[in-house]
């Protein structure tokens, strides 16, 4: 059976997911403790989004990134989904070079 390929989800959407991480620098102090919530959430937001082994690995890197201290400046929904809109091209160029 052939396995199921996850569709790209919205840039607007990992953009905001993104910003709601960087949201804890608005709170010196009171951010740090919101990323305890916030870590497992998004972990979980990112395994929904991008599904498979692709889901599972960005998701636990996505919560060690928001439970670390001083990391949450690192866009990890717009790196993934830069990272899988280039892999999707680069199945498409190569399906479209068999077929030629």
């Amino acid at each position: 059976m052939k396995q199921q390929e996850k569709t790209l989800p919205n840039i607007l959407l990992c953009l905001f997911m993104d910003i709601i991480g960087y949201a804890s620098f608005v709170l010196p102090g009171l951010g740090e403790f919101s990323d305890i919530i916030w870590a497992p959430v998004s972990g979980f937001i990112f395994y929904k989004m991008f599904g498979g082994k692709f889901g599972v690995i960005g998701g636990i890197f996505d919560f060690i990134e928001e439970a670390l201290p001083f990391t949450d400046f690192i866009p990890s929904f717009t790196i993934a989904w830069f990272t899988r809109y280039l892999s999707m091209g680069k199945k498409n160029s190569a399906s479209l070079n068999r077929a030629a």
